[in-house]
């Protein structure tokens, strides 16, 4: 039996549609096989999905050859992001959907061995994909769900485990997509503990600072240590304009992809302007 999930990869900041395709009996008796150019943490999966299923009261498929492709083929897929959609595909495999198809909506997760489902880089850029090539709803898992809702023309489903995406398939009436108010988030997020009116004297590098910040130049702070260097610097984004929601999802789009995400809040602290302050 065969049966199609959709899900997400990552490359660099942007994502793109995966088709994860799960066929069971077409391989030799016992195979586990994951093709389309998986990388180690996607192939380490049927473990993880073995225990997941087994654990939530689902069959796996023991005696049976199992082929999960992941298309476009040619393309290597990353993460572990992957679990959750292959797992749901053998649970379609198995007759509990009752005729439902889950092609319809995006799955992103990761799952563990009692079936929880954990967070995943990327969410939002995978909730962007999806809104470009039409689809209508996207599953993730709850830590990510505020992040991804932030994307207009989505509906984002909050997900804590495997047993409750298949009642997702089953029931979708039975759940409310997650929203979120990303003007709010970002008007909060533009709240500044330190302001420069803090600092008292430096008027040659507070006045350097404002002509920089002006005219989008470049600025090179020399000094000893405890000079106040870094004191200036986290008080350049007080003087700047306020982010752009555009401008503030493409921010939070990196540091989602980096995994550097301050908290669950949608756009969160990353609304604000980012500032990195790298130590010897």
């Amino acid at each position: 039996m065969l049966f199609k999930a959709q899900s997400a990869a990552v490359y660099g900041i942007d994502a793109y549609l995966v088709e994860v395709e799960v066929d069971v009996g077409s391989a030799r008796m016992n195979d586990f096989n994951v093709v389309g150019l998986p990388d180690n943490a996607v192939k380490e999966s049927r473990e993880r999905i073995k225990s997941a299923l087994r654990n939530c009261g689902y069959e796996f498929p023991y005696g049976q050859g199992v082929t999960i492709n992941l298309a476009p083929a040619d393309v290597r897929k990353e993460g572990s992001g992957f679990d959750l959609p292959m797992a749901l595909g053998l649970v379609g495999c198995q007759g509990h959907f009752f005729g439902k198809r889950i092609d319809k909506c995006m799955f992103l997760g990761e799952l563990s061995l009692d079936g929880g489902v954990r967070p995943v880089r990327g969410a939002l850029s995978a909730a962007l994909a999806a809104r470009e090539v039409g689809m209508q709803a996207v599953a993730v898992p709850e830590a990510n769900a505020k992040e991804a809702a932030v994307v207009d023309g989505v509906n984002v489903f909050a997900l804590k485990s495997l047993p409750q995406a298949v009642d997702l398939v089953n029931s979708p009436e039975l759940f409310a997509p997650v929203k979120v108010d990303a003007k709010l988030l970002l008007s909060e997020a533009a709240q500044y503990s330190v302001d420069l009116r803090d600092v008292h004297g430096q008027q040659a590098a507070k006045r350097a600072l404002e002509v920089a910040c002006a005219g989008g130049h470049n600025i090179l702070f020399i000094g000893p240590p405890g000079a106040g260097k870094t004191m200036l610097a986290k008080r350049i984004p007080t003087i700047l304009p306020p982010m752009s929601l555009e401008e503030a999802i493409e921010t939070t789009r990196i540091h989602s992809v980096a995994g550097v995400l301050e908290d669950s809040r949608g756009l969160g602290g990353d609304a604000a302007v980012p500032l990195a302050a790298p130590h010897h």
